[in-house]
């Protein structure tokens, strides 16, 4: 087997990648940069290209205080020259006594060993302390240590360094890829060949923010979002996070449109944290914030067990109204049943419990108890059959080949840099609102199965390994993807793709674990099911859409034969 070339990347690639999101988020974003981002760029601007190189280096690091004599970065010709013009341009700051409140990070760059010899310690306490853990150590200096001391006496003899201008540029890579979540190993990966992303013609990219106010409101949810977990590893009480949660919300500002997304997702978070904490009064108060899923379901939920019925029936008819997905159309439905059931004292039972026994069932040998689908699919097999594992794999795989172009399309202004996965709109109501003439356009274009084949090999051919949220590049794809074409009906495959566009999240998944097929063109969608297992709302919904469209499609339930 021939393996992948060694890359080896030029040796200040990080330079000229900070440098391309410097000046990309310049020309996209100047407008909207603040005094001290602009301010920001005109002096690391003037910095020599050695100066920016390290600064690069140690703001891509994590913490914010480096040794100087333990950085070690071979294209830097004369490092100390650097630290030291880092230092006079106010990129980096000595450490100092008004560091106090960040002394903890500030300790935690040495080790053991080097804190026993650089604090100012008398003979007995280093003899305590050496029995004693790093974590420790720092504890006893930062409480019974003077912290001017302690600045003087490393100080003497190493240079501590703090990294300045954090805000500012964590505010320019937020502006590059718009969110939290992506950072400058996007491009280590694209350079080093472990990810290709798709060409976008830069001239076409727009900007992911129109103002000042929509970026900061989309960071105050992210940061928020990041407190929240800090706060639960750190073991802050529960009932302290529910005041400090709401506090937080009650003097929030009103945020933009582009920020409620992100909201939504914290408050359905924090309520769901508070329901495992055993506070349901708490988590319902959370809840209200929010008319997202699951936030309407686990309000009805809250209410119908604090006794209020009424309510949670009026919630309930909301909800069947304006499902948002297949499990809150499903859930309005079954609970409604549930709460008039209980009142009338009738036993329910749920959509998708009804739908599983009225199922087929077959005997299974226990020996694939743990491979529940590779024992179904032994079973066709043996008797003539063809089968796949299928799931959501290959149908995932034929929207994002058949509407490749269409889902990255840059004139849809939902691209806005050259690293992006996925357009920023992908799995919001708004891509297929804003794509439905450019999706039913390309399907009328479609008019034979060939057709379908051609396109889906070209683009496959055309495209291989490049990164597509919904393609898993695999040797198996086009294969099944073809199958797909071959056995079904083109107005079929035609609807259950618009079926996915309209709401890309939910609808990508829930498909059946299998697919089975013979010689005479005979086929079947097969959801296996153990007996220990229970049909998913999305997996119902697709079961049921396609018998609607008349796709064959069914249930199997196994029965372990011993």
């Amino acid at each position: 087997m021939v393996g992948r070339q060694k890359v080896i990347l030029q040796p200040r690639y990080y330079w000229h990648n900070f440098r391309y999101v410097l000046d990309f988020v310049k020309r996209l974003y100047g407008g909207l940069l603040n005094e001290a981002e602009t301010d920001f760029l005109h002096r690391f601007d003037a910095l020599s290209t050695d100066a920016q190189c390290l600064y690069v280096r140690v703001s891509n690091r994590k913490g914010a205080f480096f040794r100087a004599n333990k950085l070690n970065y071979r294209e830097i010709t004369d490092l100390p020259v650097s630290v030291g013009e880092l230092i006079n341009a106010g990129f980096l700051d000595r450490l100092a006594t008004r560091h106090e409140g960040m002394g903890h990070e500030a300790l935690d760059v040495f080790t053991k060993p080097d804190l026993l010899d650089l604090l100012p310690l008398e003979p007995e306490e280093i003899r305590a302390l050496n029995k004693l853990k790093k974590e420790e150590v720092v504890r006893y200096a930062l409480n019974e240590l003077n912290f001017g001391e302690i600045v003087t006496s490393i100080s003497t003899r190493e240079t501590v360094v703090k990294v300045n201008f954090e805000a500012e540029v964590m505010m320019l890579k937020y502006l590059f890829f718009g969110n939290r979540g992506s950072d400058m190993t996007e491009f280590v990966m694209r350079d080093m060949g472990m990810m290709n992303f798709e060409q976008y013609d830069e001239s076409k990219m727009t900007a992911r923010f129109r103002n000042r106010k929509e970026v900061e409101d989309k960071l105050l949810i992210s940061l928020t979002n990041e407190a929240f977990y800090e706060q639960k590893d750190a073991g802050t009480p529960p009932d302290a996070i529910y005041n400090w949660f709401l506090n937080w919300n009650e003097t929030r500002p009103e945020l933009s449109e582009i920020a409620f997304p992100g909201y939504q997702k914290l408050v359905c978070r924090v309520g769901a944290y508070l329901e495992r904490q055993k506070m349901p009064d708490q988590a319902l108060a959370v809840y209200e914030l929010s008319d997202r899923v699951p936030a309407r379901e686990r309000r009805v939920r809250l209410l119908y067990k604090n006794g209020l019925v009424d309510e949670a029936l009026a919630l309930i008819d909301e909800i069947a109204v304006t499902p948002q997905n297949a499990e809150e159309r499903y859930f309005a439905g079954d609970f409604r049943e549930k709460i008039l059931g209980n009142v009338a004292k009738k036993r329910t039972r749920k959509a998708t419990t009804r739908f599983l026994s009225d199922a087929e069932s077959l005997d299974i040998p226990a020996a694939y108890r743990h491979h529940v689908e590779a024992g179904v699919m032994n079973h066709y097999l043996e008797e003539g059959n063809d089968a796949a594992f299928t799931e959501n794999y290959p149908w995932r795989g034929l929207f994002g080949l058949v509407f490749w172009d269409v889902i990255y399309d840059a004139n849809v202004a939902a691209i806005h840099h050259p690293l992006q996965r996925a357009p920023s709109d992908f799995y919001l109501p708004d891509f297929y609102v804003r794509r439905e003439e450019l999706l039913k356009k390309r399907l009328a274009e479609l008019t034979t199965k060939d057709d379908w084949r051609r396109h889906v090999g070209r683009t496959y051919n055309a495209k291989y390994g490049i990164t597509n949220v919904l393609v898993d590049w695999n040797d198996e794809l086009l294969g099944l993807v073809n199958k797909l074409i071959e056995l079904l009906d083109l107005e079929q495959l035609g609807l259950i793709l618009l079926e996915m566009a309209r709401n890309v999240r939910e609808h990508t998944r829930g498909f059946p674990d299998l697919l089975v097929w013979n010689e005479a063109g005979e086929y079947s969608f097969v959801e296996v099911k153990s007996p220990t297992d229970h049909l998913g709302p999305q997996q119902l919904h697709w079961l049921e859409y396609f018998d609607t469209i008349g796709v064959k499609g069914k249930v199997v339930r196994v029965i372990w034969a011993m």
